[in-house]
């Protein structure tokens, strides 16, 4: 008789990568999908579903302290992110030469790449904005870089939280200093809705990005939020639709399912957000137990000011002597899932760029693991991990060993 596999304990702790789709949600979007009619037609089945679409715009607002006339809905943040950046940028260059974009160095790729794009498709001059060890934005070197030339920076951009080290960002001291030379500032706010309270009125962001599938929604819907006085040159063309600058058939059942997820999300905020802190800690102080590892970005439950310095359910953790593709590898053979903040360029892995910008050893930065849990994370899935992670660790450092990694 053939002998069976020892049964696998699943943990899911990548969800700052996506998370499940919550129970409400699937049953709002399903429902929503069987309805039918394009919100742009002017029969019956069509106005319907406008006023359909219309509420879900008043309820995605609502959450996040917003006018039902700023929400324009995209397929997700890159989609955003890319509005954001060529549409000011193009904007704002229609009236007079500006060629800087200002972005912090540890964004995520989708508000890098466009603005490099912009640098080599349209002589745009994309200045990178230095953070501390912890990933927090030099405050200090941001007025210098705004001061030293204002009337040549087209926009600003600085994410509200770090997707790899959580970090979250001083956005309205941020909003406090592009204010004061009269500069649009967009702001990535993908990892924070949810997570920390976010309000995009007091921001004084000009616009911000989120997605769905962050919160406990669907893939393929998220928004860019927009004040009246945004100027933005579409990216798409077509039919004109949401203020005429994101063209394309609207996605009423995605924006149902998106303006639910987030009020909910919104909604447990401050409750999910101490669970997940209690885990994180949890989980941290585990790893810390059984490795030499680091814990990167600022420290568990500090603040800045009134706000919380990170997410709460981040734990970014460095691992000296092993790779962290090692480690990931290892870990999901025991069913255990996180990810690394690294990139891989011709099948060669990369260091993150948000580590070096904090100053860490490329060396150090390759052994990069990051934790993240979310609105279905449990105890046991940090038992599940805590209890693999002692021979993982062993095993990557043998192998780092023998690869010659210090």
């Amino acid at each position: 008789m053939r002998a069976q596999a020892p049964e696998r304990a699943s943990a899911y702790l990548d969800h700052a990568a996506t998370t499940p789709v919550i129970t409400d949600v699937v049953k709002a979007y399903s429902e929503e999908l069987q309805l039918g009619g394009n919100a742009s037609s002017l029969h019956t089945a069509g106005r319907t579903a406008r006023r359909r679409l219309e509420e879900a715009r008043e309820e995605l607002a609502g959450a996040l302290s917003a006018r039902p006339s700023e929400v324009i809905f995209t397929s997700g943040a890159t989609e955003a992110n890319n509005l954001a950046i060529k549409g000011l940028f193009w904007a704002r260059n229609r009236e007079a030469k500006r060629p800087r974009v200002l972005i912090s160095a540890v964004e995520h790729h989708a508000v890098i790449d466009p603005a490099q794009w912009l640098e080599e498709h349209e002589k745009a001059e994309c200045v990178l904005i230095p953070v501390d060890e912890q990933g927090r934005v030099d405050l200090d070197a941001l007025e210098d870089l705004i001061s030293s030339d204002p009337s040549s920076v087209a926009l600003v951009s600085v994410m509200w939280a770090n997707n790899e080290v959580g970090t979250v960002q001083p956005i309205r001291d941020v909003a406090a200093i592009t204010a004061k030379y009269d500069i649009p500032l967009h702001t990535d706010a993908v990892q924070a809705v949810g997570q920390v309270p976010v309000n995009f009125t007091e921001s004084q962001a000009q616009t911000m990005a989120l997605t769905g599938h962050k919160v406990g929604g669907p893939p393929g819907i998220g928004a860019l939020l927009a004040t009246r006085d945004a100027h933005l040159t579409p990216v798409t063309h077509g039919g004109g639709q949401e203020r005429g600058v994101r063209s394309g058939t609207l996605d009423v059942p995605g924006a149902k399912a998106l303006a639910l997820a987030v009020r909910l999300a919104v909604q447990n905020q401050e409750n999910e957000a101490k669970r997940l802190a209690t885990l994180r800690d949890r989980l941290v102080a585990g790893i810390l137990e059984v490795s030499n590892a680091v814990l990167r970005g600022p420290a568990l439950n500090t603040r800045e000011g009134s706000s919380p310095a990170r997410l709460p359910g981040n734990a970014h953790v460095t691992f000296p002597g092993c790779e962290g593709d090692s480690l990931l590898y290892l870990l999901d053979s025991h069913g255990v899932h996180v990810s690394t903040g690294s990139a891989c360029q011709a099948g060669v892995p990369q260091p993150s760029h948000v580590l070096l910008a904090m100053g860490i050893d490329e060396t150090i930065a390759r052994g990069a693991l990051r934790f993240t849990l979310g609105h279905s994370s449990t105890d046991a899935d940090v038992d599940a991990a805590l209890r693999v992670l002692p021979q993982v660790v062993e095993r990557a450092q043998a192998a780092g060993l023998a690869g010659g990694i210090a």
